[in-house]
């Protein structure tokens, strides 16, 4: 902690985690050839997340600019629509799009969180700034710029992640998405090393959400426009320090008054390794469901299970479910649950919805599907508690396992098998399985949304690494106007 005279009005030299994320962000040359192909499957990952977002009313009526009528001509396009706004709403309507359906890639540790979040603020800023330099006769920038830019963002949300936890005290990760993205996207508008300083500086200083949100009694649909939320206050805190906005050197240290002190109990954040490409390289893929990550071996589990029970639902005794501490704590809901978000969030309904349907999906969440007696009913059943090696094997920066097992036991004394499932299909070991499913998501949700010669369009400018690396951002997210 720090030990700075209070009664001083002598500024300090700029937090060493401040000075850290902005060398990187300023320097650092990222050359892993795997960090920029997980970045490209990243990016169209996102983007199919947010076609399939766009069929959801609740999703859609977030859209747009603010105040009715404030568009932007020139401005920042908002994949799937016709909307062209201000970079900063820009970036709201994108995070949101990206976020809804919690599908989109993940990142478990100390804290979790989703840094796929961050391009809605790399995607609005980068289609502001290609738009305005052509209008200036200068050079737009590149799908390769993006890429850089979502490495980077993801490797400063996940490394302050690994050994930090922001939600044993309350706060909510997003406030993650917005140190990260006011880091880059600063960078981005032409910012330098004290800008970038100046910047995340005021990104800490905003302190953080509440949890609120995201648990019972309380879960309600704010978990899935947070992100754009954050995205959009990370736009405005890189324009205002672009404009000569001053910084804060000790945001972090200062003593009572500074982040450590207020929101994290006096402690200084901790790292367990230096900012690279780690976190892009390792990133967790939701490909199969959109369901809180630390239930996706679970579903697998279940859909494993299904062919098993599903003529046999009313004959089952209990269902004892073993999972991680992080998935016990905060994913083990019992009781009613009363709308969408809170479905989501809850183990038991993401195991008893595909183990009675043989489906998880994000319709699986609706009313209609939730009022299905059957699942409450399985709920009820369940014993849920930790399974020890399950947590080790999950904090463990070699294996990151998110291991779940199933097991159902029937009144007549009988029992299915124990399905144990450690690593997921979106893990990185498990990427020559996953990628050719994530490409087919991607297909999919875009043949959906768009008119079929703007789909294959699309979806061929995003098939080979160094053709999409050479395009300009301008012209490629035109493509994705409607």
């Amino acid at each position: 902690m720090s030990h700075i005279d209070t009664k001083s009005a002598q500024r300090p030299a700029a937090d060493e985690v401040l000075q850290k994320i902005a060398d990187y962000v300023c320097d650092y040359q990222i050359n892993s050839e795997e960090a920029y192909t997980t970045a490209r499957y990243c990016l169209m990952d996102s983007l199919a997340c947010a076609a399939l977002a766009m069929r959801f009313p609740e999703c859609t009526k977030l859209l747009g600019p603010l105040v009715p009528g404030a568009d932007m001509q020139g401005g920042a396009r908002v994949p799937g629509t016709a909307y062209q706004l201000d970079p900063v709403q820009a970036a709201f309507n994108i995070g949101v799009l990206i976020r809804y359906l919690d599908f989109n890639d993940t990142w478990l540790a100390a804290e979790w969180g989703h840094p796929s979040d961050n391009l809605g603020a790399i995607l609005a800023v980068a289609d502001y700034i290609s738009r305005q330099n052509r209008a200036r006769g200068k050079a737009p920038l590149s799908i390769q710029d993006v890429l850089t830019a979502a490495i980077k963002a993801h490797e400063i949300q996940g490394v302050l992640a690994l050994e930090n936890s922001y939600n044993r005290v309350g706060l909510d990760h997003v406030l993650l998405v917005r140190v990260a993205s006011t880091a880059v996207v600063t960078r981005m508008l032409g910012g330098d090393r004290q800008d970038v300083i100046n910047a995340v500086s005021n990104a800490w200083i905003d302190g953080g959400a509440l949890r609120t949100y995201r648990h019972a009694p309380n879960t309600g649909s704010r978990k899935s426009w947070a992100a754009g939320d954050a995205c959009r206050r990370a736009v405005t805190l890189a324009l205002l320090a672009l404009r000569g906005e001053m910084g804060y050197p000790s945001a972090l240290t200062a003593k009572t008054w500074g982040f450590y002190d207020v929101l994290f109990k006096g402690k200084a954040f901790q790292f367990q390794r230096e900012f690279g490409s780690y976190v892009m390289e390792n990133i967790l893929f939701k490909i199969s469901f959109p369901a809180e990550f630390h239930a996706q071996t679970a579903v697998e589990c279940a859909l494993q299970l299904h062919p098993q029970v599903k003529q046999r639902l009313e004959d089952i005794d209990r269902i004892v479910v073993e999972t991680q501490e992080a998935g016990d704590r905060i994913i083990n809901k019992t009781g009613p649950l009363d709308n969408y978000a809170d479905r989501d969030h809850c183990l038991q309904y993401m195991i008893a919805a595909p183990m009675i349907f043989g489906e998880l999906s994000a319709a699986s969440y609706n009313d209609d599907v939730a009022n299905d007696p059957r699942i409450d009913a399985l709920r009820d059943k369940m014993q849920v508690s930790e399974n020890e090696s399950f947590t080790k094997d999950y904090f463990d920066p070699d294996k990151r396992a998110i291991g779940n097992a199933i097991q159902v036991f029937f009144k007549d004394g009988s029992s299915t098998d124990r399905v144990a499932i450690d690593y997921p299909i979106g893990h990185r070991r498990r990427r020559d399985e996953g990628i050719p499913v994530l490409i087919d998501k991607f297909e999919r949700a875009i043949a959906q949304h768009y008119p079929a010669r703007q789909a294959k369009s699309i979806v061929k400018s995003c098939a080979d690494q160094q053709h999409l690396s050479e395009l300009a951002v301008d012209d490629w997210l035109a493509d994705f106007r409607l």
